[in-house]
């Protein structure tokens, strides 16, 4: 027996194609009716569901079971010669255009008169225009800028005052400034602002609060260095760029040899560490203590 043959008799087929059209259509229904009955979502997924399970069993009935005068029977009790299969083919033939018919309008009513179709204006669309007035309004309100956030740990050394009455010494205030940027920029927990950007604050008339938010630093540091034959005196200041408040501030005064120099510049980098409540390694300690050459 040839099945695919004997599906064609059977109309295993057309009951298939006529099945699929129909649960296309009852889908589309349940859509719409789901919209204006304001059904669950579960709803939609049920009839999914049953439409699934209902195909095989459709196809198992048009393959087992034939529809004759006397009623539906098992298809093994037919005669051949007494089957009205042909007839009842046309009759699903006729049932599937049909459907197609339906699915058809259904896809122009959609294409060309769903989407037409007048929005009635709800309260929230409504006051859709009042808010949108509100919105600007308060965009339109000048707001104040955010302060950025910076490292708590971050600063800026500025060049130190040259207070010394010898005009040459003040090469020497500018090392202990470059080898104070040195001293620090070793120690990783901080945040040394570079040479060149804090070299254009020398003399400057501006606060410390504005420097602070140029630079995007925490903290400040000014210094002053006054020499005087084998002695020199050097103030030191942290203060909060932010708040304008003094930190921390020491004087070192000393005689002034070679290594002693040296010794009073890591000195104060690590006071100036301890007042940032920095956390100083080992090696970066004793990176803070070598004396150069």
């Amino acid at each position: 027996m040839n099945i695919l043959a004997e599906l064609k008799r059977r109309n295993v087929f057309r009951v298939g194609i006529a099945y699929a059209v129909a649960a296309w259509l009852i889908l589309q229904l349940t859509e719409v009716l789901s919209e204006l009955l304001e059904l669950q979502a579960d709803v939609g997924k049920i009839v999914i569901i049953l439409l699934l399970v209902g195909f095989p069993i459709a196809l198992f009935f048009a393959w087992a079971f034939e529809l004759t005068p006397e009623g539906v029977k098992r298809e093994k009790d037919v005669d051949r010669s007494e089957s009205i299969t042909p007839q009842t083919g046309k009759k699903l033939n006729n049932a599937i255009l049909g459907l197609l018919a339906l699915a058809l309008a259904y896809f122009i009513w959609e294409s060309r008169f769903a989407d037409r179709q007048p929005k009635e204006a709800t309260p929230a669309s409504a006051g859709a225009p009042a808010a949108a007035l509100e919105e600007s309004v308060v965009e339109a309100i000048p707001q104040e800028p955010a302060r950025l956030t910076v490292d708590e740990k971050s600063v800026a050394v500025l060049p130190f005052t040259h207070r010394s009455p010898d005009p040459n010494d003040i090469y020497f205030t500018d090392g202990v400034h470059d080898d104070l940027l040195t001293q620090l920029a070793k120690i990783g927990d901080l945040k040394v602002i570079s040479r060149t950007s804090v070299l254009e604050y020398r003399d400057t008339t501006k606060n410390l609060r504005q420097i602070g938010e140029e630079l995007g630093v925490a903290n400040i540091m000014e210094g002053a260095v006054q020499r005087s034959g084998d002695r020199v005196r050097i103030n030191v200041q942290l203060i909060d760029a932010d708040t304008d408040e003094h930190l921390w501030a020491e004087t070192y005064d000393r005689n002034l040899t070679a290594e002693n120099l040296f010794d009073i510049q890591s000195e104060i980098s690590r006071a100036i560490a301890g007042a940032l409540k920095s956390t100083l390694t080992d090696e970066e300690l004793a990176s803070t203590q070598e004396i150069p050459t």
